[in-house]
């Protein structure tokens, strides 16, 4: 269990525009910051963060919370992970007491691979350090790779023994189960019998140097392994299989060095790798990332895209991977990046040529070599055609096939008068292809349209929407009063139900001092007023009951105890008025009100409205009962004559407020 005192540090502490930041390309946006929704595939920011409040919303998915919220929804952390991760990240000494073997059987499935994955980092890493076969072997080629010490300890690059069952039986003799080592591919297992004593089980990694594979918060995800021995048989490099926690389409390796840099230069270098990005990281080129051998996926451009919208794929000067590689950059079009290649000379690659030059003329490459994709793929398939007509045409298809990924229809024009130029055609005949191309991508999109029209039907026959649910509105901006101003101390101008000389009842001003939530609590006290419903009736008197006790109450602490659900309401709740700063209303000269009007003329309204509602409905219920009774109903009649009356007085109050 991690200190109580530990946890408020950590939320005193931590800035949540700070840690969001790591993950998420944020830009000022006023008092607030904005981005792309870390959790859906969007173009248009919908991910909010507020410093003030500490409190994020992403209005795409519907998600929200605090800074701890974010770390446990992104990054599936547990709830300790992730306070154990702001501590790391702010330098803040984790106090915590020593787990039963109850709580160890506790934990979940993938905590425990989280935490058999980081065993083993340091298992292999100790290794090279620490044994002779590890200096000996791994250390010294990393070394002859050009590695130095420190860059090697950043990577936590590691060596695992050639022996067949090294790691698994320490990993066994430490405490760790089989199943965890199992599931995450480290060890695997070859059953000769029932007997769990005879089952066979020998280190997938057995003789290879090791790269682990970090996610963007750092936590081992698998590894790259790579023979050093000359055995045909085996596989050069061998990576970690899919698992719970690694899913090789999601991850790039380098992300989590890289991620700060990419973000502050607004480029990343994509490369293909893992020697390539550690290369470059060395020779001070750190917004570099790579694919680890497998196909560019959307997922992982995406990763990229919530850094920085400019990408620069790196390619071997060996030409014949290089048409392969295509279909990656289709893909990054397709996310709206701005993307450049570079290819580096024949028989070179990242890796290589980064060892040969130092930093200033590596960057001086890149910028001079550094080609628009179409000014790349323009020379790559023209020297295919190679005169060849039929070869040509099918060229400018491929090309034009490119530039209609592209969402910027300005962009796409560009592209196209380049292309005319490179290709010596006329930019009608491309028009004219860009829009036979369009027309085919509608057709597919109207036919999968036409297959939900049937539920489109439906919901256009629908009757119209229901009415605004005012009390639910009402509720819901009494939580909000409580959770931004509850524990202020306000002037309020209390209202007294008075008979005066003539014996009219009228509603006397009084002045008085009191904290928000001390005057919406005497408030609904008196009125007998309960909230109706559920969730805002609990948040009420969680509010209420945190507000009365805590000197220092804060939406942080108050959220840190929330199941999720709630913390999504209350965040929804925290960040209504943020919603609308995520459009540039003052390009249209449109400029929304900020709430900065009187905190307890805000109260006094909202409760003065809430008993006007309340007493309407009353009103109705009595002026049904008397229609439907057939008995003396003057007293009836007497009740409503008051509640009419009082509704006026109210009303009356609410229109000089209004005013």
């Amino acid at each position: 269990m991690i200190s109580k005192s530990t946890i408020d540090q950590v939320y005193e502490t931590a800035r949540l525009e700070e840690v969001i930041g790591d993950f998420v390309q944020l830009k000022k946006s006023g008092s607030n910051f904005k981005g792309l929704s870390p959790f859906s595939d969007e173009r248009t920011p919908s991910f909010m963060v507020s410093p003030v409040k500490q409190i994020w919303k992403d209005f795409s998915s519907g998600k929200g919370g605090n800074v701890v919220a974010f770390l446990m929804e992104h990054e599936h952390f547990t709830y300790p992970e992730a306070i154990k991760y702001l501590a790391k990240k702010y330098n803040i000494e984790v106090e915590e007491t020593e787990q039963s073997s109850e709580e160890k059987e506790q934990q979940n499935e993938r905590e425990s691979m989280y935490l058999v994955s980081e065993y083993a980092q340091k298992y292999f890493s100790n290794t090279l350090w620490e044994t002779e076969p590890g200096k000996a072997i791994g250390l010294s080629y990393f070394k002859e790779r050009g590695f130095t010490e420190e860059t090697i300890k950043k990577f936590g690059l590691g060596y695992n023994p050639n022996q067949w069952d090294a790691f698994t039986n320490t990993a066994l003799k430490d405490g760790y189960q089989l199943d965890y080592l199992q599931k995450t591919g480290l060890t695997i297992v070859k059953e000769q019998t029932n007997d769990a004593e005879d089952q066979k089980k020998f280190d997938r990694f057995k003789g290879r140097v090791m790269f682990p594979i970090h996610s963007m918060s750092g936590r081992v995800l698998g590894f790259g392994g790579r023979i050093l021995t000359s055995d045909k048989k085996a596989a050069k490099y061998l990576n970690s299989p899919e698992s719970d926690i690694y899913h090789k389409s999601k991850v790039l390796y380098g992300i989590y060095h890289a991620k700060q840099t990419i973000a502050k230069e607004d480029i990343c270098y994509l490369v293909e790798g893992y020697t390539d990005v550690i290369q470059f990281y060395q020779s001070g080129i750190t917004n570099v990332v790579a694919s680890s051998g497998t196909a560019l996926t959307a997922d992982q451009i995406r990763l990229i895209n919530r850094l920085t919208k400019n990408i620069t794929v790196l390619f071997d000067g060996d030409a014949a991977g290089l048409r392969a590689s295509l279909r990656g950059i289709d893909l990054i079009l397709e996310q709206g990046m701005n993307v450049k290649v570079c290819t580096f000379p024949e028989g070179e690659d990242p890796d290589s040529f980064a060892k040969k030059n130092d930093n200033e003329e590596i960057l001086g490459y890149l910028k001079e070599n550094s080609k628009d994709f179409i000014q790349f793929k323009t020379s790559l398939l023209i020297n295919e055609s190679d005169g060849d007509p039929i070869k040509k045409a099918d060229t400018i298809r491929d090309i034009v096939n490119s530039i209609s990924k592209i969402p910027d229809r300005i962009k796409r024009e560009i592209y196209i008068q380049e292309c005319a130029q490179i290709m010596n055609i006329s930019e009608e005949v491309l028009f004219n292809t860009l829009a036979q191309i369009g027309k085919k991508d509608l057709a597919e999109a109207n036919k999968k349209v036409k297959q939900e029209q049937r539920a489109f039907d439906v919901v256009k026959n629908e009757p119209a929407a229901q009415k605004v649910d005012v009390q639910y509105e009402l509720e819901r901006k009494i939580i909000e009063m409580l959770l931004l101003y509850g524990d202020l101390e306000q002037e309020f101008e209390d209202l007294i139900l008075k008979e005066n000389e003539s014996g009219d009842l009228v509603l006397e001003p009084e002045q008085l001092e009191a904290k928000v939530y001390e005057k919406i609590y005497l408030d609904l006290q008196e009125d007998e007023i309960e909230l109706t419903h559920e969730r805002f009736r609990n948040i009420y008197y969680d509010l209420i009951e945190q507000l009365n006790e805590r000197e220092d109450f804060s939406i942080n602490a108050f959220m840190a105890g929330l199941d999720s659900d709630i913390m999504d309401e209350v965040s929804s709740i925290l960040m209504e008025e943020e919603k609308y700063t995520l459009h540039n209303w003052e390009r249209k000269d449109i400029y929304p009100k900020d709430k900065k009007q009187g905190i307890a003329q805000l109260v006094s309204e909202t409760i003065l409205t809430l008993r006007c509602y309340l007493i309407k409905r009353r009103i109705a219920v009595l002026q049904k009962d008397t229609q439907e009774a057939n008995e003396d109903n003057r007293e009836t009649l007497e009740e409503i004559v008051n509640y009419l009356q009082l509704n006026k007085l109210l009303n009356k109050k609410l229109n000089r407020v209004l005013s």
